[in-house]
Parts: structure tokens; C-alpha cells; sequence
């Protein structure tokens, strides 16, 4: 399964079932993620963002990052955000065996663990690339695996800012799992389509809310 749509097809929804793709509700909530953090001065920005405009998100943050910037992860913490694992070389499911694979996820949470208290077990394959193997052993070891509805795509240099913003304003609906990233790579898509974005949701009467 090669992931490449904005909005995840129902018909992939229906087949992966033991995967999370959106939370339906009544409240009109829908909830935001960031992969790939914490990064200094990225995931610093979306953080003084979310602030400014009350809303809380889910980070699914890499094993190496948060050894190497501690100090930005429990910030994430300390401002009542959520988080999750991404593993810790933000490896590709596909090309991994299962068994390298979980102990990857493993050492993530161990270092997650070491910052800050981590009562979840939430856990998004880098690329949304993993096997079914890989999805029954997480399982077994109590990991919610969380896909997504919408994806900006603001990781993808060839596409404009413009139409990273549409993908999220026009896809969107009660109960989306939104992707944005807080990467380099993401920084000048994200920077113009997140803000913009958090005001035309939020003026459409969603409400913001973490992953459990």
C-alpha cells in the first residue's frame, strides 16, 4: 500500500480496520499531529503558534530528536500537549524486519520515557509504511497504531504552500486525524499553511483536540 492520496480512500479504511485513520464524533473535534520533531525553531514555532491560538495537538516525535533536544520535547509536555511514537531512526516498516522494527518503537519509548511521563501507547509508522507483522507485534505490545484522514504534504518540496493550505481546509472533516510536519524539510510549507489553516477550521466551528 503506497500512500500518496491527501484524503485516505473509505475503501483503505474498510480493509486496515485495526488501524486508526479518524475519530468519529458529534462535537465537530478534529485533531491535529506533527511528525518527525522535535527540531529547534520548527517545532519552537508551532509551539508558540498553538499557544497563541489555544489549541492543543498530538506530536509523533523520533527517538533521536528528543535525545537530542530534551529540552523542546518536555516542553511539548509542559504545554499539555500530546505525544506518540515515531520511532527512533524514523525507519521504513517495509524495509525493516519485524523484529528490528519493534525494538526501534521500543527505544523510542524508552527515551520518551526518560523526559517526561508518557501514559500512552500511541504510536505512527514513518511513511505509513509497515507490515502486517509489524502491526500485530505493536499491537500484542499495546501500541495504538494511528494513521491519518487528511495529509498536507508539506513535506513535498514540488508542491506550493497554496496547495498544501488547501489540502488541509478542503479535505477536513469532523473527526479528521490531520499530518502536518515539524521538520526542515516541512518549514516553508508549514509556516504558511498551518496558521491559516487553525483560522479557517476554527471559524468553521472545529474544536481541537489530543489523541488518547
Amino acid at each position: 500500500m503506497k500512500i500518496t492520496w491527501t484524503k485516505t480512500p473509505r475503501w483503505v479504511k474498510l480493509i486496515f480496520t485495526n488501524l486508526v485513520w479518524d475519530i468519529p464524533n458529534n462535537e465537530q473535534k478534529v485533531y491535529l499531529t506533527f511528525d518527525d520533531g522535535p527540531i529547534p525553531a520548527v517545532t519552537e514555532w508551532v509551539l508558540d503558534l498553538l499557544k497563541s491560538e489555544g489549541i492543543k495537538a498530538t506530536f509523533f516525535c523520533i527517538g533521536a530528536n528528543i535525545q537530542k533536544h530534551p529540552e523542546i520535547y518536555q516542553r511539548i509536555l509542559n504545554e499539555g500537549h500530546q505525544t506518540g511514537n515515531h520511532t527512533f531512526h524514523h525507519l521504513k516498516g517495509w524495509k525493516t524486519t519485524s523484529k528490528e522494527y519493534v525494538q526501534n518503537v521500543q527505544s523510542c519509548e524508552i527515551e520518551m520515557k526518560k523526559w517526561g511521563p508518557n501514559n500512552t501507547k500511541l504510536f505512527r509508522p514513518p511513511f505509513g509504511k509497515i507490515t502486517p507483522n509489524q502491526v500485530n507485534a505493536l499491537q500484542n505490545l499495546g501500541y495504538k497504531i494511528i494513521m491519518w484522514d487528511v495529509v498536507s504534504h508539506d513535506y513535498n518540496k514540488t508542491i506550493s504552500s497554496e496547495k498544501c493550505l488547501n489540502n488541509v481546509i478542503t479535505k477536513s472533516a469532523q473527526g479528521s486525524i490531520i499530518v502536518f510536519h515539524d521538520s526542515l524539510k516541512a518549514e516553508k510549507n508549514l509556516k504558511y499553511a498551518l496558521p491559516k489553516a487553525l483560522h479557517f477550521l476554527k471559524n468553521n466551528g472545529c474544536i481541537f483536540d489530543v489523541l488518547t
